[in-house]
This record gives structure tokens, sequence and C-alpha cells, in this order.
């Protein structure tokens, strides 16, 4: 009996294991945004949790890295992005928590 719980226990972590990636592979947390001053930079983003910004509807408030100012910040659509604008919002990255 010890035996059976023990293997469901894993195979309900590895299940979740593997749907934590699909899901992350899906939603693509990593997503450039931009601050109201214009800054371009990557940030963490995943639905329903925050630790670092305070929600308002598509906007978030939180610190911008580039200005180092706490700011309003939008996800910005990537292909509008020229190729300069997508090196510069790669190489600067916010805190790496949701």
């Amino acid at each position: 009996m010890i035996g059976l719980v023990f293997g469901l226990a894993v195979a309900v972590i590895v299940f979740l294991a593997l749907l934590a990636s699909a899901w992350r592979s899906t939603t693509g947390i990593e997503r450039i945004v931009r601050c109201r001053a214009g800054h371009l930079f990557t940030s963490t983003v995943v639905p329903g949790a925050s630790f670092k910004a305070i929600r308002l509807g598509a906007y978030r408030f939180q610190r911008c890295p580039v200005g180092r100012h706490w700011t309003l910040v939008r996800s910005v659509d990537v292909a509008t992005l020229t190729a300069a604008e997508l090196a510069q919002a790669g190489s600067i990255h916010d805190v790496r928590i949701p």
C-alpha cells in the first residue's frame, strides 16, 4: 500500500512538472515591456501572480531598470520593434521574480 501511494505521488509530481513546463513555453513568461518614459526591457510576467508589481488591467506599476524609476509598464507587440530595440530590450532584465 505504501508503495502504491509513493508511486502515485511521484506520478502526480512528474505530471505537474511537465504541465508547468508546457505552460511556460506557451505563455512566454519573459515579455518585452515599455515604461511610460519609453524605456524597453524584459520582464517576467506570470498570469495571476505578481510579487514585484501592482497589476492595473493591461498595465503594471513596477520599477523600470533602465531609468531606475517607478512607472506604469505595458507589454509590447514584438512585431512592431526593430532589431536594435529587440536587442536592447533583451539585454536588460528586471528582477527575475514574477
